[in-house]
């Protein structure tokens, strides 16, 4: 497998983690998973994210899941890995084991504990001695991590560490940051922006100078046909798409529910046998459940007016 470069476009598909009733890893799921998102288009797959579990897998079980992911894709797609932890030994050793597995890269999201702007810049310089020669995704995901990387950090980071190659943009309100780095002159040299928030803000994203989606969503075909006709020349097209999306994205972007309203629709799909959310983790209501149906419902509906 080739390393992710500066020019990765298109949709990487954050992958869920599939689960049995009794929270064992579903390896069937996941082989059935890694397909469906193949077919539906996806240009990469990211794994062991946060809407990943990657936090509840310990460090075998998500070897075992990169292993499976990489043995199902062979070789069609790059595939990223989440490798952020508390510390730099656990994130060194997670980085060599997927890299010698196969992967094309990893992800680091900053801790929670860094604040001011050259605390940031340092960790960074730190991940990457760590990592060696290995491409990283910088995860600007402040709505979660709470740590906040102005258009200077990210300019920072990029200049001064080669092996920063992508950046996932989820910052929220985040298109004026897109443009800034995209302004002539910002960055010392132009790295992949892809863009995360459930593709909540995509077709906005894309049309100010993002490369595509890497995020999740119960129908990942949504952001790849956005994509797809925002690149070859009609964003109107992708727009109506997104607009018959919208709702059912909108529901699964609530805080603490998103999740399991992803893995609910995954498995109505027919994607993964079972919702289950390792604990901690709740499942959804009944209500929830039915307000989910009636929205695929109408969704669906949409499709069909819109041709």
């Amino acid at each position: 497998m080739t390393h992710l470069t500066e020019d990765a476009r298109g949709v990487y598909v954050i992958a869920v983690t599939p689960f049995l009733p009794d929270g064992s890893l579903d390896l069937d799921s996941t082989d059935r998973m890694v397909d469906f998102y193949l077919e539906a288009g996806a240009t990469g797959l990211t794994v062991l994210g946060m809407m990943g579990e990657a936090p509840k897998l310990t460090v075998e079980e998500s070897r075992l899941v990169v292993r499976r992911i990489l043995a199902r894709v062979a070789g069609r797609v790059p595939v990223v890995v989440g490798v952020s932890s508390p510390g730099f030994a656990q994130m060194q050793t997670l980085s060599a084991m997927v890299m010698d597995d196969g992967a094309a890269g990893v992800m680091i999201a900053p801790p929670s504990s860094l604040k001011p702007d050259d605390q940031i810049v340092g960790y960074y310089h730190q991940a990457a001695d760590f990592i060696g020669e290995t491409p990283f995704v910088l995860q600007d995901f402040p709505l979660v991590t709470g740590v906040h990387m102005p258009v200077t950090v990210i300019k920072r980071i990029v200049d001064e560490l080669p092996t920063c190659v992508c950046l996932k943009h989820e910052d929220w309100p985040g298109l004026e940051k897109i443009s800034a780095l995209r302004a002539e002159g910002t960055l010392s040299r132009r790295i992949s922006i892809l863009c995360g928030n459930g593709g909540m803000f995509l077709p906005e994203e894309m049309a100010r100078g993002a490369d595509g989606a890497m995020t999740g969503f119960g129908y990942p075909e949504m952001m790849i046909d956005v994509v797809r006709h925002h690149e070859s020349g009609n964003p109107d097209r992708g727009q109506d798409i997104f607009d018959a999306y919208l709702p059912l994205a909108r529901y699964e972007q609530q805080p603490g529910a998103g999740l399991a309203v992803r893995k609910y629709v995954l498995a109505k799909r027919g994607v993964i046998a079972h919702p289950t959310l390792r604990r901690p983790g709740a499942a959804l209501s009944d209500a929830a459940r039915a307000e989910v149906d009636r929205l695929i419902e109408r969704q669906e509906k949409r499709l069909k007016e819109i041709g």
